[in-house]
């Protein structure tokens, strides 16, 4: 099964087929809905009006770039500190991984290599990375050994945790609520 979200077809066929825009989409995945943050990359292509690859993103003039992820709709809710993260994620791609989103996984030698690798990205903490490892281990056949464990509990095959395992509408639901409780959880938390 691939991610399977409640956005534009094309949208989500671009995640399915395309690494920058799958990991874009992780990047932008904070304080935004989900569907906002993974739709954004083909949003971005629209305003663009072509496919870019890591090394265009990651030259672009920075206030250019502000501007598109400004254009209502916004990209993101804050869409000048999202545009400068996204070229910062960018610049790695190209300096790391010659460009190639792909490379951030491609050849690592176990989960614990990859997740290393992705919470060495811009903005990505220990959680971040850790379902984005989940994520291209159970939707896009990133499964080096070890990648469930690096993964911690986003990694387990019955959990509803995050966008990793949103495949239908009822996984969806499931997300939301397991999300819900932890908010609530860590509300009580604090009082």
């Amino acid at each position: 099964m691939t991610l399977s979200l409640p956005i534009d077809p094309e949208a989500n066929r671009l995640l399915e087929r395309s690494p920058l825009a799958l990991l874009l989409g992780m990047v932008l995945d904070q304080q935004v809905p989900m569907e906002k943050a993974f739709s954004s990359p083909y949003v971005l292509i629209q305003r663009l009006g072509h496919e870019p690859d890591a090394r265009e993103l990651a030259g672009y003039a920075p206030e250019a770039l502000v501007a598109l992820f400004a254009q209502p709709p916004a990209l993101h809710r804050f869409p000048k500190a999202m545009a400068a993260r996204v070229q910062e994620v960018c610049r790695v791609l190209v300096d790391r991984y010659d460009g190639d989103p792909a490379g951030l996984w491609a050849d690592v030698a176990d989960g614990r290599e990859l997740l290393r690798r992705v919470g060495e990205l811009p903005g990505f903490g220990k959680q971040k990375a850790q379902i984005f490892v989940a994520l291209l281990g159970k939707r896009y056949d990133v499964r080096p050994d070890g990648w469930r464990e690096a993964a911690g509990g986003y990694g387990d095959a019955d959990a509803y945790r995050s966008v990793a395992d949103v495949t239908d509408p009822e996984s969806l639901r499931r997300v939301r609520e397991f999300k819900q409780a932890a908010k609530a959880e860590a509300k009580a938390a604090k009082s």
